[in-house]
């Protein structure tokens, strides 16, 4: 039995509230499964989720950015075993360069989770101060309210039932658990943005706005998703009675508001191979519907090798091509 002390509490009332309202997809996925770092985000949720579901899995990702880090792994297992997962697995990967090393580690991770779960759900335990962190990135990157919707609590196949618990609880429930978690040095380098943001930008706002702030971006966060639901099934609708073939049907668009217009473009971009969207993009796409002056192609990501891929306007429908470079080999 776990101690019921109030930080410990409260996360398994996080934990349950989660996956009542989750039900469907939680039943459809048994064991449920955590990500476990051995920090204490990932501890403190992983005792919570034992003592609200029948079966968890601890799945365990050792990056090999520090050394001793399969030590830190191997304990972070035995301590899962103790709070009562039927399993727990631990998984070694290679971080490579690509994007900066802070993205490199993520995209290894979610890769080496998705394959070892299974069918599982992975819950994931991102804090509120996670989502204040992202909302707050979003903001910086001015990429419109997609951007600053933080975190889905249910993102098929993960699951964060901690979006509203402030990280301190975490750290007290380790307390009372009698948990000493690993502190990874990276969590506290003023290298990283997330790192400076959490030590310096979102402290200075609380002293500045008297407090409540990550809350308040936790709940611009949870509203910019629920409208953007909203919003993204009826551009859904409207792209069903736009589609000419693989094109789209120009005078189906013009009436409709700027806001579901570029929503849908999207939508249909995606659909079509497009990756890595801009909001300079969209709009200038937006352009060859509702501001159509006769002007060129807008090139977008997501081509192969030697090509790009090219929106353009013909005779009154949007069409994505392929433009293959021309190589001199002489």
């Amino acid at each position: 039995m776990l101690p019921e002390g109030p930080a410990v509490l409260e996360l398994r009332h996080a934990v349950r509230s989660w996956s009542v309202q989750r039900a469907r997809a939680v039943r459809a996925a048994t064991p449920i499964a955590v990500a476990l770092s051995g920090g204490a985000d990932s501890l403190a949720l992983t005792a919570a989720a034992v003592a609200e579901f029948p079966e968890v899995v601890a799945l365990v990702v050792d990056h090999g950015l520090q050394p001793g880090s399969e030590d830190v792994a191997a304990t972070a297992a035995r301590r899962a075993l103790m709070l009562g997962c039927v399993d727990a697995t631990v998984t070694t990967v290679h971080v490579g360069g690509d994007g900066g090393m802070e993205a490199a580690a993520r995209r290894a991770r979610y890769a080496a989770l998705e394959t070892a779960r299974g069918d599982a759900a992975v819950l994931i335990a991102h804090t509120l101060d996670d989502q204040a962190e992202t909302v707050l990135l979003g903001l910086a990157r001015g990429s419109g309210p997609r951007s600053i919707a933080g975190m889905m609590p249910w993102d098929s196949p993960w699951g964060r039932p901690l979006l509203g618990v402030r990280r301190a609880v975490t750290r007290q429930a380790c307390a009372e658990l009698g948990f000493d978690p690993h502190e990874d040095p990276q969590n506290v380098s003023a290298d990283f943005t997330r790192v400076r943001l959490r030590q310096e930008v979102l402290p200075l706002l609380e002293d500045v706005l008297g407090g409540g702030v990550a809350q308040a971006l936790g709940r611009t966060a949870t509203q910019l998703r629920e409208d953007g639901d909203v919003l993204d099934a009826l551009a859904d609708d409207l792209l069903g009675g736009a589609l000419a073939g693989d094109d789209l049907d120009v005078t189906a668009l013009i009436a409709v508001p700027v806001a579901l217009r570029r929503r849908v473009l999207r939508s249909w971009l995606l659909g079509a191979g497009a990756t890595g969207l801009s909001d300079k993009q969209l709009r200038l796409i937006d352009d060859l519907v509702g501001d159509w002056r006769g002007q060129g192609g807008v090139a977008v990501g997501g081509g192969p090798p030697g090509a790009r891929l090219v929106v353009g306007r013909r005779r009154g429908t949007l069409a994505l091509e392929l433009e293959w470079s021309l190589r001199n080999d002489s």
